[in-house]
């Protein structure tokens, strides 16, 4: 006798126990054949299968078709109801909550901006997420991968079978997505696919997981990044409120991973870091953090700049909950935080991005476009809209889900020219034959459009080390639409240069000048970053020429000159501390140096220096603007010696910054003035408390209304070696 009609036929019952079938949902679950229904489920280990209502009420019991655990059998209902099964073997009983017999929670509107590349809100449908869906408790799974021919959940939940959870396919988008009822929050899980010609790949991790397993596991893990009580609406409301340009900026840079250890040597938490750093932070007087990359990544000596896990705060210090804390109790001291975002590239890891249905789906297939050199790592298709959307989701994730207040992106120069570090031959020009990655700069500005856009009064900072002309101009005007840009000239000039011993100074006079006739044409942020103190560079201090004194007070006439300088200002965690050894992620900073009386004059320098700049407009109100910044002597280079006025454009009070950088005092020095009156002494970096040798002029100078070097007054002053006063005017 031939089977009736409703019988699934052997073939796509082998396909379904076998985990090769690419629609199982077309097979599993209830279906309506002819007048009856069918259920059908696929439970490994059951001998025996009865549907059930949702309240137990027995329904009628189903034939296994395979040994493997397919049943099927007709149900006494008349429409689609929810259901459940109750099966049996030889070692008990248990309940079935089986996904196959629900719908889908993605719907039109997701397929249609999916398609678009216009979800904004991505992150909110793709990645798993906990949910009541049709009167059942469980997770939803969504994932890109329209090239895979078969995409299964697989997690504690289902024993790692890839046959159990089968996604649906929405073939518009090429989204595979499925609820499973029974998954719970901070179940681990990956991702089980099959390419296009039906092979195996490596188990891929989620790349919209919100949290992942500590290193060296991979998987994904589920949690919610919806439910966070937060309690920074003043400090939102007060960014919304102000020009980023107009007001102080002083970044410290950390890296949490070694900011400081616990006494074992393992990482803080989040909720630990957060104990000590703010308060840290709040007595240096820095307006914001700016943390190393907190994607997760599996490498601790990558610093997070090969992340793995874009939507995910790495799990060596916590989860989720407890980053947002940290953010949440930064925000409440009225602390901001940045983050350092990398959109440029991502690593090769199996359980990563890197080819991820069998495909070059996130990058380019062409390695003159999707390899990068430098860092062996893949380069994102930023010309693909589903590629370019992931991206820029993960932006607004950041900025709107964990309420940080800005973005560095790295490496900018990189993605803005296809033969970054290629020579010729291993690189594809555009489609008009030039070197600029058009994708790139297109992505870009939408990331900017978007972020700004959505998100008032937060900040995006290009590390960009390249004459790109725009880089912090509006996208309405062609420009990048970045709120500011890393000066990284500012940053190597002035190492050059003091680096040099004083003698040979005067040769080189340019290199501390050239700076200022490009500061105004970007947003400029003057980084002394981690890059500056790693890999053989040495610390900060070590740069500089000279004996031991002449090291320490160098470096405070250069940080004093720097806090002076047009731009927005970020120090590296631990150069505060004027170390001798350069940094390392593997240990905790040299807190012991604040016990001694040198470093710990460095110390107090740097927090007067913000307390300064924080208190004095004419310090950053004109930051980014050239009506701020005034010379007074740029060509002194026999004394090595360098004056400028700064203005706070709203006729405050003035400051002159002057830098002595020979070990020569300069007693009865003339120093022009923009203005006669009292110019109160209001920093002098060879204090005796900063550890210098005390040579001052007590307490300020009365310059007279006598004209000098094209300025309208003078003053005598005392220039001690090695040194930077600032001037302030009374009155």
């Amino acid at each position: 006798m031939p089977d009736p009609d409703w019988k699934a036929n052997a073939a796509e019952i082998e396909a379904i126990v076998e985990g090769r079938h690419g629609d199982p949902f077309a097979v599993l679950g209830l279906h309506e054949t002819g007048s009856a229904w069918v259920a059908r489920a696929f439970v490994p280990g059951a001998e025996e299968l009865e549907v059930r209502t949702p309240d137990g009420v027995p329904l009628a019991g189903l034939a296994r078709r395979h040994g493997a655990g397919f049943f099927e059998g007709p149900v006494p209902v008349k429409a689609r109801v929810p259901l459940a099964y109750h099966a049996r073997n030889a070692g008990g009983e248990w309940t079935v909550s089986d996904a196959y017999l629900l719908g889908p929670v993605l719907g039109p509107l997701d397929d249609y901006y999916i398609a678009e590349g216009n979800h904004l809100r991505l992150y909110d449908r793709l990645g798993a997420h906990p949910m009541r869906h049709e009167g059942q408790e469980g997770v939803h799974f969504a994932v890109w991968a329209p090239n895979a021919s078969r995409v299964s959940v697989v997690g504690e939940f289902n024993g790692w079978d890839g046959r159990r959870h089968v996604m649906r396919k929405r073939r518009d988008t090429g989204v595979w997505e499925i609820f499973i009822p029974g998954a719970a929050e901070g179940h681990c899980y990956k991702y089980e696919l099959l390419d296009a010609q039906g092979r195996l790949l490596p188990l891929k991790s989620d790349p919209m997981g919100f949290a992942a397993e500590m290193r060296p596991k991979t998987a994904s893990r589920v949690a919610r990044t919806d439910n966070f009580t937060w309690g920074d609406e003043a400090h939102l409301a007060a960014r919304r409120a102000h020009d980023p340009r107009r007001v102080p900026m002083s970044i410290y840079e950390v890296h949490l991973g070694s900011w400081r250890r616990r006494e074992d040597g393992t990482f803080q938490s989040y909720d630990e870091i957060a104990d000590q750093l703010i308060p840290y932070v709040l007595d240096m007087g820095f307006t914001h953090v700016e943390l190393l990359p907190v994607s997760e990544h599996p490498f601790d000596p990558s610093w997070g700049y090969q992340p793995t896990g874009l939507f995910a705060p790495t799990a060596r210090f916590g989860d989720p909950a407890g980053f947002a804390r940290f953010i949440d109790r930064a925000h409440r001291a009225g602390i901001g935080i940045i983050l350092d975002w990398v959109p440029a590239h991502f690593p090769t890891d199996e359980h990563g991005l890197a080819r991820f249905d069998g495909t070059a789906l996130y990058e380019h297939e062409d390695p003159r476009q999707g390899y990068h050199p430098d860092w062996n790592t893949a380069i994102y298709n930023f010309g693909r809209r589903e590629v370019a959307s992931f991206l820029l989701n993960n932006a607004l994730f950041w900025l709107e889900r964990y309420h940080v207040d800005g973005l560095r992106v790295d490496a900018v120069a990189s993605m803005l020219y296809l033969d970054y570090s290629r020579q010729e031959g291993e690189w594809i020009p555009n489609a008009k034959g030039g070197r600029e990655n058009l994708e790139a700069i297109a992505f870009l500005q939408r990331v900017n459009h978007e972020a700004y856009g959505q998100n008032p009064g937060i900040v995006t900072i290009a590390e960009e080390s390249t004459a790109f002309p725009g880089v912090s101009q509006p996208t309405s005007t062609g420009g990048l639409g970045f709120g500011f840009k890393w000066n990284m000239g500012f940053m190597h000039d002035t190492l050059s240069y003091l680096k040099r011993e004083p003698i040979h100074r005067k040769h080189h006079h340019n290199e501390l000048t050239f700076g200022l006739l490009y500061a105004f044409t970007e947003n400029f942020v003057l980084p002394l970053s981690h890059d500056e103190v790693v890999h053989g560079k040495g610390s900060l201090l070590n740069k500089m020429a000279g004996d031991p004194w002449q090291k320490f007070a160098t470096l405070r006439a250069y940080y004093a000159l720097m806090w002076g300088y047009p731009g927005k200002k970020l120090l590296f965690m631990g150069q505060e501390l004027a170390p001798w050894s350069e940094w390392s992620e593997a240990r905790g900073l040299d807190w012991w140096l604040e016990g001694q009386p040198p470093h710990r004059g460095v110390q107090s320098l740097v927090r007067d220096l913000n307390r300064h700049y924080r208190g004095i407009p004419a310090l950053y109100a004109r930051d980014c603007e050239p009506e701020g910044f005034e010379w007074l002597l740029a060509d002194d280079r026999e004394n090595s010696v360098f004056a400028w006025a700064r203005h706070s454009g709203q006729g405050g009070a003035m400051v002159a910054v002057v830098s002595n950088f020979t070990p020569v005092p300069r007693h009865g020095y003339v120093l022009p003035l923009p203005a006669a009156g009292w110019w109160r002494e209001i920093l002098n970096t060879d204090a005796g408390e900063y550890g210098g040798s005390g040579l001052g002029n007590m307490g300020g100078v009365d310059a007279g209304p006598h004209p000098s070097h094209g300025k309208p007054a003078h003053a005598t002053v005392t220039l001690p070696p090695l040194s930077t006063l600032y001037f302030m005017l009374d009155g």
